[in-house]
């Protein structure tokens, strides 16, 4: 969004920029679509405007870019509020120790590896 409605932020030069800015807007509308209701006005209207697609012309897509990147940033507000965007922390993964075994098994392994290795190189 700050891509668009950042104060500092050139407009996209091309066509393809401003394709690959809708692009990435949709995605996000349809993220947090998920997080509020079906028929949340706010959703709602960033939807339709989703499914709009592109005008023609320069200056009607730019135009078009800021409304949906607007309607993005109502949308995340929306979820803010609401309180469903947060998620529990996820538990963290840790590396289990592993058993002894495994471990004098993959040193059998490294060692049998570079027998080979060595066994397979040209002698001079």
């Amino acid at each position: 969004m700050t891509f668009v409605l950042g104060e500092d932020s050139p407009l996209p030069e091309t066509a393809a920029d401003v394709e690959d800015l809708a692009l990435r807007l949709r995605g996000h509308i349809t993220q947090l679509g998920a997080l509020t209701s079906s028929q949340e006005p706010t959703l709602l209207r960033a939807q339709q405007l989703c499914s709009d697609g592109l005008p023609e012309g320069f200056l009607p897509s730019r135009v078009h870019l800021v409304k949906l990147a607007a309607a993005t940033q109502e949308l995340v507000a929306k979820v803010q509020q609401d309180g469903m965007g947060t998620t529990p922390p996820a538990r963290r993964w840790e590396w289990r120790k592993p058993q002894p075994h495994v471990l004098r098994g993959a040193v059998f392994a490294l060692a049998l590896a570079c027998l080979v290795w060595a066994a397979s190189v040209p002698r001079t």
